[in-house]
Protein backbone atom coordinates (compact mmCIF):
# COMPACT_ATOMS: atom_id res chain seq x y z
CA UNK A 1 0.00 0.00 0.00
CA UNK A 2 1.24 3.49 -0.89
CA UNK A 3 0.70 6.01 1.88
CA UNK A 4 -0.73 9.49 1.21
CA UNK A 5 1.93 11.89 -0.04
CA UNK A 6 3.38 14.49 2.27
CA UNK A 7 4.33 18.02 1.31
CA UNK A 8 7.30 17.93 3.70
CA UNK A 9 10.30 16.07 2.28
CA UNK A 10 12.67 13.90 4.27
CA UNK A 11 16.32 15.03 4.31
CA UNK A 12 18.67 12.10 3.74
CA UNK A 13 22.27 11.37 2.76
CA UNK A 14 24.20 8.65 0.99
CA UNK A 15 27.95 8.00 1.06
CA UNK A 16 29.70 7.98 -2.32
CA UNK A 17 33.23 7.27 -3.51
CA UNK A 18 35.66 9.24 -5.67
CA UNK A 19 39.35 8.52 -6.37
CA UNK A 20 40.08 11.08 -3.63
CA UNK A 21 38.06 9.24 -0.99
CA UNK A 22 34.53 9.18 0.43
CA UNK A 23 32.05 12.05 0.31
CA UNK A 24 28.44 12.60 1.31
CA UNK A 25 25.63 13.40 -1.10
CA UNK A 26 22.48 14.87 0.42
CA UNK A 27 19.05 14.37 -1.10
CA UNK A 28 15.42 15.25 -0.45
CA UNK A 29 12.80 12.52 -0.64
CA UNK A 30 9.15 13.43 -1.19
CA UNK A 31 6.20 11.08 -0.81
CA UNK A 32 5.96 7.55 0.49
CA UNK A 33 9.46 6.00 0.79
CA UNK A 34 7.90 2.61 -0.05
CA UNK A 35 6.45 3.81 -3.34
CA UNK A 36 8.07 1.75 -6.14
CA UNK A 37 7.39 4.54 -8.65
CA UNK A 38 10.50 6.72 -8.30
CA UNK A 39 11.31 10.02 -9.99
CA UNK A 40 14.86 11.37 -9.65
CA UNK A 41 15.26 15.12 -10.29
CA UNK A 42 18.76 16.56 -10.74
CA UNK A 43 19.62 20.26 -10.90
CA UNK A 44 21.93 22.45 -12.98
CA UNK A 45 25.59 23.21 -12.40
CA UNK A 46 25.17 25.99 -9.79
CA UNK A 47 21.73 25.09 -8.51
CA UNK A 48 20.36 22.73 -5.83
CA UNK A 49 17.73 20.08 -5.10
CA UNK A 50 15.30 22.76 -3.88
CA UNK A 51 14.78 23.80 -7.51
CA UNK A 52 12.30 20.94 -7.84
CA UNK A 53 10.13 21.75 -4.82
CA UNK A 54 7.13 22.89 -6.89
CA UNK A 55 7.37 19.92 -9.26
CA UNK A 56 7.78 17.50 -6.36
CA UNK A 57 4.71 18.82 -4.53
CA UNK A 58 2.60 18.15 -7.62
CA UNK A 59 3.99 14.68 -8.33
CA UNK A 60 4.69 13.21 -4.88
CA UNK A 61 1.22 11.67 -4.66
CA UNK A 62 2.12 9.46 -7.64
CA UNK A 63 5.90 9.17 -7.28
CA UNK A 64 8.58 8.95 -4.65
CA UNK A 65 10.40 12.08 -5.79
CA UNK A 66 14.13 12.12 -4.98
CA UNK A 67 16.12 15.32 -5.47
CA UNK A 68 19.88 15.16 -4.75
CA UNK A 69 22.36 17.96 -4.21
CA UNK A 70 25.16 17.01 -6.59
CA UNK A 71 28.49 16.83 -4.76
CA UNK A 72 30.03 20.26 -4.18
CA UNK A 73 26.64 21.94 -3.95
CA UNK A 74 24.00 22.67 -1.35
CA UNK A 75 23.92 20.27 1.60
CA UNK A 76 26.39 17.81 0.05
CA UNK A 77 30.08 17.72 0.94
CA UNK A 78 32.88 19.06 -1.26
CA UNK A 79 35.40 16.90 -3.08
CA UNK A 80 38.98 16.87 -1.83
CA UNK A 81 40.21 16.98 -5.42
CA UNK A 82 38.27 19.42 -7.67
CA UNK A 83 39.49 17.59 -10.79
CA UNK A 84 36.67 15.11 -10.14
CA UNK A 85 33.88 17.68 -10.55
CA UNK A 86 33.10 16.04 -13.88
CA UNK A 87 30.30 13.97 -15.39
CA UNK A 88 31.82 10.49 -14.80
CA UNK A 89 32.00 11.20 -11.06
CA UNK A 90 28.45 12.57 -10.99
CA UNK A 91 27.14 9.51 -12.84
CA UNK A 92 28.98 7.25 -10.39
CA UNK A 93 27.41 9.09 -7.44
CA UNK A 94 23.95 8.73 -8.95
CA UNK A 95 24.43 4.99 -9.46
CA UNK A 96 25.21 4.79 -5.73
CA UNK A 97 22.03 6.76 -4.99
CA UNK A 98 19.96 4.49 -7.24
CA UNK A 99 21.24 1.46 -5.34
CA UNK A 100 20.11 3.11 -2.10
CA UNK A 101 16.64 3.76 -3.55
CA UNK A 102 16.27 0.06 -4.45
CA UNK A 103 13.93 0.78 -7.37
CA UNK A 104 13.67 -1.67 -10.24
CA UNK A 105 12.66 1.11 -12.63
CA UNK A 106 12.59 4.89 -12.30
CA UNK A 107 12.10 8.11 -14.19
CA UNK A 108 14.60 10.97 -14.46
CA UNK A 109 14.18 14.73 -14.84
CA UNK A 110 17.42 16.64 -15.29
CA UNK A 111 17.96 20.36 -15.79
CA UNK A 112 21.11 21.34 -17.70
CA UNK A 113 23.94 19.45 -15.95
CA UNK A 114 21.33 17.19 -14.36
CA UNK A 115 20.17 16.25 -17.84
CA UNK A 116 23.71 15.40 -18.92
CA UNK A 117 24.04 13.15 -15.87
CA UNK A 118 20.74 11.55 -16.82
CA UNK A 119 22.02 10.95 -20.36
CA UNK A 120 25.05 9.23 -18.87
CA UNK A 121 22.92 6.95 -16.71
CA UNK A 122 20.42 6.26 -19.52
CA UNK A 123 23.22 5.26 -21.90
CA UNK A 124 24.49 2.48 -19.63
CA UNK A 125 23.65 -1.11 -20.51
CA UNK A 126 21.05 -2.51 -18.11
CA UNK A 127 20.10 0.89 -16.67
CA UNK A 128 16.74 1.15 -14.81
CA UNK A 129 15.40 4.33 -16.49
CA UNK A 130 11.82 4.11 -17.74
CA UNK A 131 11.43 7.70 -18.96
CA UNK A 132 13.84 10.63 -19.28
CA UNK A 133 13.20 14.38 -19.24
CA UNK A 134 16.03 16.57 -20.53
CA UNK A 135 15.48 20.19 -19.50
CA UNK A 136 17.26 22.56 -21.90
CA UNK A 137 20.30 20.43 -22.50
CA UNK A 138 21.72 17.97 -24.99
CA UNK A 139 24.97 16.58 -26.36
CA UNK A 140 25.65 19.69 -28.49
CA UNK A 141 26.40 22.65 -26.21
CA UNK A 142 27.00 26.24 -27.26
CA UNK A 143 30.60 27.17 -26.43
CA UNK A 144 29.83 30.82 -25.69
CA UNK A 145 27.10 29.82 -23.25
CA UNK A 146 29.48 27.41 -21.51
CA UNK A 147 32.04 30.20 -21.21
CA UNK A 148 29.39 32.49 -19.68
CA UNK A 149 28.46 29.84 -17.13
CA UNK A 150 32.09 29.05 -16.33
CA UNK A 151 32.85 32.75 -15.77
CA UNK A 152 30.22 33.28 -13.10
CA UNK A 153 30.97 29.97 -11.39
CA UNK A 154 34.49 31.19 -10.69
CA UNK A 155 33.44 34.53 -9.19
CA UNK A 156 33.64 34.40 -5.41
CA UNK A 157 31.19 37.09 -4.36
CA UNK A 158 30.35 38.08 -0.76
CA UNK A 159 27.38 40.29 0.02
CA UNK A 160 26.67 42.40 3.08
CA UNK A 161 22.91 41.91 2.94
CA UNK A 162 20.42 39.29 1.79
CA UNK A 163 18.71 41.86 -0.44
CA UNK A 164 21.95 42.60 -2.28
CA UNK A 165 22.69 38.90 -2.67
CA UNK A 166 19.17 38.27 -3.96
CA UNK A 167 19.54 41.05 -6.51
CA UNK A 168 22.75 39.49 -7.80
CA UNK A 169 21.23 36.01 -8.16
CA UNK A 170 18.23 37.53 -9.93
CA UNK A 171 20.54 39.36 -12.34
CA UNK A 172 22.57 36.30 -13.35
CA UNK A 173 19.38 34.20 -13.48
CA UNK A 174 17.53 36.54 -15.84
CA UNK A 175 17.50 33.91 -18.64
CA UNK A 176 15.14 31.85 -16.46
CA UNK A 177 12.37 34.13 -17.71
CA UNK A 178 9.59 35.98 -15.87
CA UNK A 179 8.81 35.01 -12.26
CA UNK A 180 6.89 36.55 -9.39
CA UNK A 181 8.75 38.36 -6.60
CA UNK A 182 8.23 35.41 -4.27
CA UNK A 183 9.56 33.02 -6.90
CA UNK A 184 12.65 35.17 -7.48
CA UNK A 185 13.30 35.25 -3.74
CA UNK A 186 13.08 31.46 -3.57
CA UNK A 187 15.37 31.05 -6.59
CA UNK A 188 17.92 33.21 -4.77
CA UNK A 189 17.46 31.95 -1.23
CA UNK A 190 17.89 28.33 -2.31
CA UNK A 191 21.48 29.02 -3.37
CA UNK A 192 22.59 31.48 -0.69
CA UNK A 193 24.02 30.97 2.78
CA UNK A 194 25.81 33.06 5.40
CA UNK A 195 29.48 32.50 6.13
CA UNK A 196 31.20 32.76 9.51
CA UNK A 197 31.46 36.55 9.14
CA UNK A 198 27.77 36.95 8.42
CA UNK A 199 28.33 37.66 4.74
CA UNK A 200 26.02 36.13 2.15
CA UNK A 201 27.72 33.75 -0.27
CA UNK A 202 26.69 31.15 -2.80
CA UNK A 203 26.26 27.59 -1.60
CA UNK A 204 28.80 25.74 -3.76
CA UNK A 205 32.50 24.91 -3.82
CA UNK A 206 34.24 27.62 -5.91
CA UNK A 207 36.53 24.88 -7.22
CA UNK A 208 33.65 23.69 -9.42
CA UNK A 209 35.15 26.08 -11.97
CA UNK A 210 38.38 24.07 -12.21
CA UNK A 211 37.21 21.67 -14.97
CA UNK A 212 35.83 24.61 -16.99
CA UNK A 213 39.13 26.46 -16.71
CA UNK A 214 41.14 23.45 -17.89
CA UNK A 215 38.98 22.82 -20.96
CA UNK A 216 40.68 23.09 -24.35
CA UNK A 217 39.23 23.12 -27.85
CA UNK A 218 40.40 19.54 -28.31
CA UNK A 219 39.01 18.28 -24.99
CA UNK A 220 35.69 20.04 -25.64
CA UNK A 221 35.40 18.33 -29.03
CA UNK A 222 36.18 14.95 -27.47
CA UNK A 223 33.62 15.53 -24.72
CA UNK A 224 30.93 16.44 -27.23
CA UNK A 225 31.63 13.31 -29.28
CA UNK A 226 31.24 11.20 -26.12
CA UNK A 227 28.00 12.98 -25.26
CA UNK A 228 26.54 12.28 -28.69
CA UNK A 229 27.56 8.62 -28.38
CA UNK A 230 25.82 8.46 -24.98
CA UNK A 231 22.74 10.19 -26.37
CA UNK A 232 22.50 7.83 -29.34
CA UNK A 233 22.62 4.87 -26.95
CA UNK A 234 19.49 6.00 -25.04
CA UNK A 235 16.52 3.71 -25.61
CA UNK A 236 13.88 4.95 -23.14
CA UNK A 237 11.11 7.43 -24.13
CA UNK A 238 12.50 10.94 -23.77
CA UNK A 239 11.04 14.44 -23.47
CA UNK A 240 13.17 17.44 -24.45
CA UNK A 241 12.26 20.79 -22.91
CA UNK A 242 13.76 24.00 -24.29
CA UNK A 243 13.54 27.68 -23.50
CA UNK A 244 12.87 29.32 -26.86
CA UNK A 245 15.62 31.87 -26.13
CA UNK A 246 18.15 29.39 -24.74
CA UNK A 247 21.77 30.10 -25.58
CA UNK A 248 22.97 26.72 -24.29
CA UNK A 249 20.73 24.44 -26.33
CA UNK A 250 20.29 26.03 -29.75
CA UNK A 251 17.20 25.43 -31.85
CA UNK A 252 19.31 23.61 -34.46
CA UNK A 253 20.77 21.28 -31.83
CA UNK A 254 17.32 20.56 -30.41
CA UNK A 255 15.97 19.73 -33.86
CA UNK A 256 18.90 17.38 -34.50
CA UNK A 257 18.18 15.64 -31.19
CA UNK A 258 14.63 14.90 -32.32
CA UNK A 259 15.99 13.06 -35.37
CA UNK A 260 18.43 10.70 -33.64
CA UNK A 261 18.98 8.71 -30.47
CA UNK A 262 15.71 8.43 -28.51
CA UNK A 263 14.05 10.94 -30.91
CA UNK A 264 12.39 12.86 -28.11
CA UNK A 265 9.23 14.91 -28.16
CA UNK A 266 10.25 18.59 -28.10
CA UNK A 267 8.36 21.17 -26.02
CA UNK A 268 9.50 24.81 -26.10
CA UNK A 269 8.55 27.62 -23.73
CA UNK A 270 8.29 31.14 -25.08
CA UNK A 271 10.04 34.00 -23.30
CA UNK A 272 12.45 31.67 -21.50
CA UNK A 273 16.19 31.17 -21.98
CA UNK A 274 18.43 28.73 -20.14
CA UNK A 275 16.78 27.11 -18.37
CA UNK A 276 13.06 26.63 -17.63
CA UNK A 277 12.78 26.50 -13.82
CA UNK A 278 9.85 24.04 -13.74
CA UNK A 279 8.12 26.39 -11.32
CA UNK A 280 5.38 27.49 -13.72
CA UNK A 281 2.20 25.46 -14.16
CA UNK A 282 2.66 24.96 -17.91
CA UNK A 283 6.22 23.70 -17.41
CA UNK A 284 5.17 21.35 -14.60
CA UNK A 285 2.27 20.10 -16.71
CA UNK A 286 4.59 19.20 -19.60
CA UNK A 287 6.64 16.96 -17.30
CA UNK A 288 3.60 15.53 -15.54
CA UNK A 289 1.79 14.67 -18.78
CA UNK A 290 4.87 12.92 -20.18
CA UNK A 291 5.53 10.86 -17.06
CA UNK A 292 1.91 9.84 -16.58
CA UNK A 293 1.14 9.18 -20.22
Amino acid sequence: MILPATSVPAQKTVQCLSPAGLHTMAYKEWGDPRNPHVLVCVHGVTRVSDDFDDLARVLCDRFRVVCPDVVGRGRSSWLRNPAFYVLPQYVSDMVTLLARLDAETLDWCGTSMGGLIGMGVASLEGNPLRRLVLNDVGPALNGEALARIGAYISLQRRFDSLDTARAYIREISAPFGPHTEDQWNKIADDVLKQDADGKWIRHYDPQLAAPFQSTTVESAAQAQALLWAAYDAIRCPTLLLRGSESDLLTSDAAREMTQRGPKPQLVEFEGVGHAPTLMHLNQIAAVQNFLLD
